[in-house]
């Protein structure tokens, strides 16, 4: 697929996702999803065959953080820039997919969740072993605070769909991963 098929798919995931966030997964419909990019119904089919397909990719994306290791940028901004993206997540309530994974994770999709969540913990692991071996960050036990950090985001992000937080709640998610990192 060239350039232009790519950035086709890119803007169909994007509009998709604020469909998600928005209604959920089940409510989600291909004529939704061609009357948000304004495709026609063959125009979508050509991309993708179905919501799932386009929902499985979406949560298949991931932060990019092995190339920034592997140009030895810094720990500390690669986490900086990390936990910039999940404030953003937990305060736009309206960008939660909560709900979708919910639903989505309810029609026997869990093997396809645990996979998400392993890669994610081996994410994080490789960022902390990283931070500790430039000595940016402290020696931690890497799976029981990857988990936590983990858990800590995912139960703030799913808790945001319901709950109104301030900024303050964000801020103390960041500030004490900082701390449980950060050598100062």
């Amino acid at each position: 697929m060239g350039r232009k098929g790519e950035k086709t798919r890119e803007a169909i995931r994007e509009q998709a996702y604020r469909l998600f966030a928005e209604k959920g997964f089940k409510s989600v419909t291909m004529s939704d999803i061609c009357e948000r990019t304004g495709l026609s119904r063959g125009g979508l089919y050509r991309y993708y065959a179905g919501t799932e397909q386009i929902f499985s990719e979406i949560l298949s994306e991931e932060y990019e953080i092995a190339d920034r290791i592997e140009r030895k940028e810094p720990a500390g901004a690669i986490l900086d820039d990390m936990l910039s993206a999940i404030y953003a997540e937990i305060m736009e309530k309206e960008r939660s997919l909560s709900l979708a994974i919910y639903e989505y994770a309810n029609m026997g999709n869990e093997p396809f969740f645990a996979e998400i969540n392993e890669r994610a913990k081996k994410r994080w692991i490789s960022l902390l072993e990283y931070g500790a071996g430039t000595g940016e960050f402290r020696e931690v036990d890497t799976g029981a605070v990857s988990e936590l950090i983990l858990y800590y985001y995912q139960g703030l992000r799913m808790w945001s769909r319901v709950i109104s937080f301030d900024e303050k709640t964000a801020e103390n998610y960041e500030k004490m991963i900082r701390q449980i990192l950060r050598r100062e």
